[in-house]
Formats: structure tokens, sequence, C-alpha cells
């Protein structure tokens, strides 16, 4: 049996019926309905006042399912649906005593990570920058310039970060969790231009070079860049458990997989341009000046949508909506609920209907107790939650000329 279903758009929904549903979006956790319920019958086991738990199907069933035709999509479906029916039922505390337990669990791995990178760059930074400027290489020039760029996005981030935890809210209201999406468009957009430099310039070795003759074959450049391969191998394995842990480490691990492409490419490139013909390292210094724009730019792209206020994920919101309505039995409707981005944070906006006899006194008190259960939950910025006393009207806070 499958819980029902509702769709709401993934940044908003409006509903005239006080009964939440659900549909089939993935979780990222999975969770076991039926030993969590054995082991804390006060919360889970109690707190189910849509009968929710109904629509959970066992690992029996399942394993039946599995065994029809076709039938592994439909436990696969089953499967996501038992997950959401755990990730709503799940109280709202233990939502944020995971994630704080999970960030206190990783904080030392994070700052290893941070400051390993931070040391690993500047000395890779020195080593790769004497073997392009020893042999003369294009392609590993281009390896040289994304490093010294490495080096100063793990200062620039390593500054932000600290300067984000102590911004005087009296100047900047919202804090400094935007300032690490800014730093990364403004280096995206140098990082991209430093590049182009490079395939210019290679351009130009290529339109006026004059005969066949190939470049002379530098070993211990090659030997250098190899070494500085292994240690971004070595980084990027490091990071990879912890990148979901900290926004910092997240881009780290992401430089250290770029790192490990360009370097690769780029001693492959230089040795052909030794080895077989010249035109291979120039062409290799285009084709790695590409890549680094074409990463910058996703980068960038992605580092807007948060700051233009992408919506947050489907399932989020869902959380947002079952959680608003089940709070209290004076809160009759959920009107409107509104979550996305302002930096990597989600602001989360709440219109709830009650009574319109309701005292005054009492919605205030039941909404802010409400907006300070919601922005306890792991990456909520800040919550707002309007009261009323109908849904017959447009939504809220929507210009209309």
């Amino acid at each position: 049996m499958s819980a029902p279903m509702l769709s709401p758009s993934p940044s908003s929904s409006r509903s005239s019926t006080p009964k939440p549903g659900l549909s089939p979006v993935p979780s990222t956790a999975t969770f076991d309905l039926e030993r969590a319920s054995a082991s804390t019958p006060a919360t889970l086991a109690t707190h189910d006042p849509y009968n929710l738990r109904n629509g959970v199907t066992s690992e029996e069933d399942l394993a039946q399912m599995r065994k029809r035709k076709k039938g592994k999509a439909v436990a696969q479906y089953q499967r996501k649906q038992n997950d959401l029916i755990s990730y709503l039922l799940k109280p709202m505390e233990e939502h944020t005593s995971e994630a704080r337990d999970k960030e206190e669990q990783a904080r030392l791995a994070v700052k290893i990570a941070v400051w390993a990178s931070l040391i690993a760059n500047f000395a890779l930074c020195i080593i790769q920058m004497w073997a392009a400027i020893s042999s003369l290489s294009l392609s590993l020039l281009a390896t040289g310039i994304d490093s010294v760029f490495d080096l100063g996005s793990n200062i620039l981030l390593f500054w932000l970060h600290r300067k984000s935890k102590k911004m005087d809210t009296n100047k900047w209201p919202v804090g400094g969790a935007r300032l690490e999406c800014i730093g990364n468009i403004v280096y995206g957009f140098l990082m991209g231009t430093v590049n182009l430099i490079v395939i210019v310039e290679s351009v130009q070795s290529i339109a006026t070079k004059e005969g066949d003759g190939l470049n002379e074959f530098n070993l211990p450049s090659i030997i250098a860049v190899a070494a500085a391969l292994g240690v971004k191998v070595m980084l990027f394995l490091g990071c990879y458990p912890f990148r979901n842990n900290s926004s910092q480490v997240n881009v780290l691990w992401e430089d250290h997989r770029n790192d490990i492409l360009i370097n690769g490419f780029g001693i492959i490139m230089a040795t052909g341009g030794s080895k077989w013909k010249w035109y291979l390292d120039p062409l290799g210094a285009i084709l790695i000046g590409l890549l680094i724009v074409v990463s910058w730019t996703l980068t960038i792209w992605g580092e807007f949508e948060l700051l233009a206020g992408k919506a947050a994920p489907h399932e989020f919101v869902q959380l947002i909506i079952y959680k608003a309505m089940t709070y209290s039995d004076d809160i009759e409707k959920i009107d409107t609920v509104r979550a996305y981005h302002s930096g990597p944070d989600y602001f989360v906006e709440v219109d709830i209907v009650m009574h319109r006899d309701t005292l005054l006194s009492k919605a205030h008190d039941i909404s802010q107790a409400l907006q300070d259960k919601l922005e306890v939950l792991p990456n909520v910025e800040r919550v707002f939650v309007h009261v009323d006393h109908e849904t017959t009207h447009v939504p809220e806070h929507r210009k209309t000329v």
C-alpha cells in the first residue's frame, strides 16, 4: 500500500485542505522506520496524526515485489515512499541533532583537509611553475597557472570563511553567508580571464610556428608535474568522504578532481610535443585552458543560482509542510510554503491559517514557536511565518504591479 500523493511545486505549495501528502522523491538518507518506532515509541510511534505509517511497505512485501515482472521499479518506488515517510515523521530535534553530530564528527577531518590542501597547494605552486619555466612548455604553463590560482583560491576561501563568521550584524543584517558565493564568482572570473590569455598565446604559437622541430624534452619537469599529480590524487581521496560536511571542503574536492585531469593531460601533451608532434604542446594548453574556463563557468553559474534564490529541494519543502501542519491543533491549514536559497542556506516562508477568532497573543505565540522550531533545521538560515484566517486571496508577498 502506498501513501497518498501530492506534488507541490519545488518552491511553493498552496493547499485549501489540511491534509498534506507525499510524492515519490528520493531521500539521501536511509532510515529504518519500524526499527526507529520500536526504539523511540514516544516520538515516531505516536506523532503520526495522518497515519502516514500505514503507507509503509514492509521488507517482506518489497522482497515479493522484486520477484514479479517489472517488480524492481515498483519496489524502488515503494522504498522511496518509505524513506520519505521516515524523513517526515522524524522529529525536528532529531534532524538537528543528526546534523550537529555529523558536523562535530567531521570537524577535525575538515580542518585537516583545509590545511593540508593549503600547504600542499603552496608547495605544488612553486614546483609546477618551476617545471613550466624550465621546460618552456605551454601545456605545463597552463597547469602551473592553475596551481597558482589554486593557492589563491584556498587563501581566499579560508579568509572569507573566517570573515563570514565575524560580520557586523548592524551593518550586514543578513550575516556573511553569501560572502563565499561572491568570492567564488569573483575568483572564477579572474581564473577564466587568465586562462583565456593562455589560450590566445597558444593559438599565436601555433599560427607563427616555423618548421616542424620538436620541443626539447625536459624529464625533471615531467617528474615534478607527475609528483604534483600524485599529491592531488591523495588530496582528492582525503577530501572525498567529507565533501558534504563543509562548503570549503566541497570546493577543494572539486578543485583536486579537476587538477587530476588537468595535470594528467598536461603531462601527456607536453611529452607529445617533445616526442611526436610539436603542435601537441600548444594544443594541450588550449584544451586545458578551455577545460578550466568551462569548469569555472559552471561553478559561477551554480553560485549565481544560490544568490538568485534557487528553490530548495522538493523533499525539504514537503518536510516544512508536514512539520508546520502537525505543529499545533490551532493551525487549520497551510496556505503557502516557499523555501529558497539565499546564499548556501535556505530562507523559508510559511503562511499558516488559524481561526479568525483566535486571540492575537495566541496566534503570535504559536507562529513564533513554529518559526523557532523550523530555524534549527539543518541549512535553514531564516524562517518567516505569516498568520492568516482564510485562503481565498492571491498568494502573499507578491507584487501586483
